[in-house]
């Protein structure tokens, strides 16, 4: 089913992505109101290069910015592999600064996803006949697609500029957050009665009103944050609206795993809004469209148990802290996670390497270093910086590259050559929806019996304990971690609850203005009308 899928919209996202930016090309393959588009068909390709670029860092400065600033993961390095000019020691540290790059990479990124999506707004809506059925649908597809950019973009930057208008270069000095967030919702609401509501193949990976709504929801959840106003009723009623759908459902206690399987689609029933990711599609010029978790996540020693084409780097754990939600023995969501001794698929035959007592522990001191030795793979919890605290290195040694739980949440994908996975990633997902309306309801004082009916709702579905009697924010923080795990969301997560200023690992920075970025040099040099952030 989602190679069908992907035979029609990727490829279709990808067909307009080197016409639109490469500048090598013929200029009728530009897209312009004189010449394109002049046919339906014309009319929805034109949608691809907002949808290629939104897709195009998602996965992976995003997925950084919004993870590794968390106790949920960490990249350090290892005998000065992935130091990376202190790129990810700073965002576990908290000491990032506004040349940092991965923000530099989100904030141009994002940028991208914004200038490419208004220059399609602009060409459609004055080159779509007024006659054609779909016009309205195909614009507020696009806007959603911008709104939802600006909604990353002011989650993790605050007070931003707004551009609406294709072609208009004034620079423009920082919209204050709160009217950011106003913007952004007066965008959904009203694109909202535009929008499909058919969830199916053809609207898999495009947004419908559905999507519209939990974004609405996340945004009303975060209020607080982003406008100092709360607006949990506001969150239960976008909740409902997708709850009173009846178009989406709990995927059971089998099938959690498999959501985030390479072979994910649009025929996950809990899937409302996901990014497709598939190493044959191109991406926008001037972003990655890299799908790496396996890349990052997996033990290189593991290579041959998840039968990949490519040696894994295996720079990125979790911390003990995080991983210490997981503390249910029949919770199917720990199997998500790699940890202690390591076996073949057959999960019998240990996974072994052989290597000298040195090249094991490079701080051995015997005559004998250099013997031949063989020991079982095993992971370790902890995260010790033995051979610099200053460069973040653990050391380059198998002790080293044994540190550390891995996630295999996004499941390593064993056809893919060139180590860009077809794991889809799914943004916004029912039991997110269910868990928003339990957290604003507990927020708002609602129905004790309520909250805990939709927590236990999700948990029948994941764990085989008991259900709560009783749920507390602290409860809900704590399933959030388990349920949403390596999707983006826990940096957000940590905010919302008060505990981003936190002690975690080797992190003591409590700073409340770290919760956004530094707007980036780069960006103040193009538009000097930009102020940087607090604390920066």
């Amino acid at each position: 089913m989602k190679n069908i899928f992907k035979s029609s919209f990727l490829i279709m996202i990808g067909l307009l992505v080197f016409g639109c930016h490469k500048i090598d090309v013929p200029v009728n393959t530009q897209l312009t109101p004189d010449i394109f588009p002049q046919t339906t068909a014309q009319f929805i390709q034109a949608s691809g290069p907002p949808y290629a670029a939104l897709r195009g860092n998602f996965a992976l400065d995003y997925w950084f910015m919004q993870s590794l600033t968390t106790d949920e993961a960490i990249m350090p390095a290892r005998g000065g592999n992935w130091y990376d000019n202190r790129g990810y020691i700073d965002m576990h540290y908290h000491s990032w600064t506004k040349d940092h790059g991965a923000t530099n990479t989100c904030w141009n990124w994002l940028s991208t996803v914004i200038g490419t999506t208004n220059q399609a707004l602009s060409i459609l809506e004055t080159t779509i006949p007024e006659a054609t059925a779909s016009k309205a649908q195909n614009l507020a597809e696009l806007k959603m697609v911008r709104a939802f950019a600006y909604f990353m973009m002011m989650d993790l930057f605050g007070n931003v500029p707004i551009y609406d208008t294709y072609g208009d270069f004034t620079p423009k000095t920082n919209t204050p957050r709160a009217e950011v967030f106003k913007f952004i919702e007066t965008e959904i609401k009203a694109a909202i009665p535009s929008l499909s509501t058919e969830v199916s193949m053809a609207t898999y990976g495009r947004f419908t009103q559905w999507g519209a709504q939990a974004l609405l929801a996340k945004m009303y959840l975060n209020a607080e944050v982003y406008t100092g106003t709360a607006k949990n009723a506001e969150c239960i009623e976008a909740c409902n609206a997708l709850i009173n759908s009846g178009k989406f459902s709990i995927e059971s206690r089998a099938n959690y795993l498999k959501m985030f399987y390479p072979d994910n689609g649009p025929q996950m029933k809990e899937f409302i809004f996901a990014i497709p990711y598939d190493p044959a599609a191109a991406a926008m010029s001037g972003t990655n469209g890299f799908m790496y978790h396996a890349r990052y996540d997996v033990p290189r020693s593991l290579r041959t148990r998840f039968n990949l084409p490519f040696t894994p780097s295996a720079p990125r754990s979790t911390l003990p802290e995080f991983y210490a939600h997981f503390n249910d023995e029949n919770d199917i969501r720990n199997k998500q996670w790699l940890t202690g001794k390591q076996f073949l698929a057959d999960g019998v035959t240990p996974v072994t390497v052989t290597t000298t007592k040195k090249g094991y522990d490079q701080f051995y001191t015997g005559s004998d270093g250099g013997e031949k030795y063989t020991y079982q793979v095993e992971l370790t919890p902890e995260i010790k910086l033995r051979q610099d605290v200053a460069t973040f290195d653990l050391g380059n040694d198998e002790i080293a590259w044994n540190m550390g739980y891995r996630n295999i949440k996004f499941f390593p994908d064993a056809t893919s050559t060139n180590r860009n996975q077809n794991n889809d990633f799914p943004v916004f997902r029912f039991s997110d929806i269910l868990l928003m309306k339990a957290e604003a309801t507990l927020r708002s004082n609602g129905s004790a019996q309520v909250v805990a009916d939709l927590v236990n709702q999700v948990r029948s579905n994941r764990t085989t304990s008991p259900a709560l009697t009783t749920v507390s924010l602290e409860d809900l923080y704590q399933e959030r971690s388990r349920e949403f795990a390596m999707e983006t969301w826990h940096r957000n997560d940590m905010i919302r609850f008060g505990k981003f200023e936190n002690k975690w690992g080797y992190k003591t920075d409590a700073d409340k203005n770290k919760r956004i970025l530094p707007i980036p040099q780069g960006a103040m040099t193009l538009n000097p009308a930009l102020k940087q952030n607090p604390g920066y």
